[in-house]
């Protein structure tokens, strides 16, 4: 708290507005009398659009998600606040003076606005969430602002006509119904939604109706999701699907490992057999080898029996030439015998002849050979 009461006198040069104003150490920060005092939804679903609300074009140190926190705007009446259900701040130190955090949200002291705001319907609060208790429009399209000084303005004029919130949201969890008001000029219009969702081109965001379980519960809840439509995972959602994606990843390479294992048994099977095969094969063809030693010895002994048989058909034909040979010598032996028996014969026929001749002789010279 600052040692001084507000407001402050000024000096020679001027104290800046940051000590001279009120700031949220010196606000109140809650009033428990305040109607629509948050339910467990009223805790969960801004809960989830904190953890959800992730613009691409800063980084977490410059976003800001107030919850059910006093938002002050009016320099004017310092002690006039709006609470909203929630609401995101971009280009704002996350923590206050980037040191500490925030009891409240003193728009004078920050500098700059919400930039969305989320209303969750109640009972209490609807009228009031929807601008309903404000006055109706003029035909000059304005919308007349309190000009009583001591009562604060609702909800939808503090967005709309001071605060100036780019983004008005409200939701009812009794109907489900969502609905989303852009500041066009000076006055909200509704946007028209498709499938539930409206796409915040500024903060790279889109917001939308989910259906799920968060923190147990089962329902439609508001949250953010990226330009590709994909619903922005909380860090517990994250860091599940981390873990999921980890027992996937162990669980693929188990049984990677396990097919690794049985395509090395099957290898190792394989191997075998053909080891065995080639065991076969080896046998096989020391058989055969065997086999053609055999035939090749077989071959040799027939050659040599062939040839012995040769050499000794060779010694039969000799043999046969010798006794040929021999026959043929008797033959000429016996040629030679009967010719000599010829000439023999032819001898002793000539004697014969001879000696009947000279018989004849002597017979015809009148001698009687019987008489020698």
């Amino acid at each position: 708290m600052f040692p001084f009461k507000y407001p402050v006198p000024q000096t020679d040069p001027p104290r800046s507005p940051r000590e001279t104003l009120p700031t949220m150490y010196d606000l109140p920060s809650e009033d428990p009398e305040e109607p629509g005092l948050p339910d467990e939804f009223h805790d969960l679903q801004p809960q989830l659009l904190t953890l959800t609300f992730r613009p691409s074009q800063y980084p977490a140190s410059e976003i800001f998600c107030g919850r059910d926190i006093n938002l002050y705007y009016d320099v004017s009446h310092s002690n006039w606040y709006k609470r909203p259900d929630w609401f995101g701040v971009v280009g704002v130190p996350r923590l206050y003076d980037r040191v500490d955090m925030r009891l409240s949200y003193v728009v004078w002291q920050e500098g700059i606005n919400p930039f969305v705001v989320v209303e969750l319907l109640s009972p209490g609060t609807e009228k009031e969430d929807l601008g309903e208790h404000q006055a109706e429009n003029l035909s000059n399209g304005q919308r007349i602002r309190s000009k009583i000084e001591s009562k604060p303005p609702g909800k939808w004029e503090v967005y709309e006509q001071i605060l100036r919130i780019p983004y008005y949201v409200v939701f009812s969890r009794y109907t489900n119904q969502l609905r989303v008001f852009k500041l066009v000029g000076l006055h909200y219009q509704e946007l028209e939604l498709q499938d539930s969702r409206v796409w915040i081109a500024d903060l790279d965001l889109g917001l939308g109706l989910w259906q799920g379980e968060y923190l147990g519960v089962e329902r439609l809840w508001l949250r953010w999701y990226d330009v590709k439509g994909d619903w922005i995972l909380t860090e517990a959602e994250f860091n599940h699907q981390r873990a999921e994606q980890e027992s996937q990843r162990a669980e693929f390479n188990h049984q990677r490992a396990e097919q690794e294992s049985q395509r090395a048994e099957v290898e190792r099977q394989r191997a075998e057999q053909e080891s065995q095969q080639a065991e076969i094969e080896r046998q096989r063809a020391e058989q055969e080898s065997q086999r053609a030693e055999q035939e090749r010895q077989r071959a040799e002994f027939e050659r040599q029996r062939a040839e012995q048989e040769s050499q000794q058909a060779e010694i039969e034909r000799q043999r046969a030439e010798v006794e040929r040979q021999r026959a043929e010598q008797e033959s000429q032996r016996a040629e030679q015998e009967r010719q000599r028996a010829e000439q023999e014969s032819q001898r002793a026929e000539q004697a014969e002849n001879q000696l009947e001749s000279l018989l004849q002789k002597l017979r015809d010279s009148g001698i009687d050979p019987q008489r020698f």
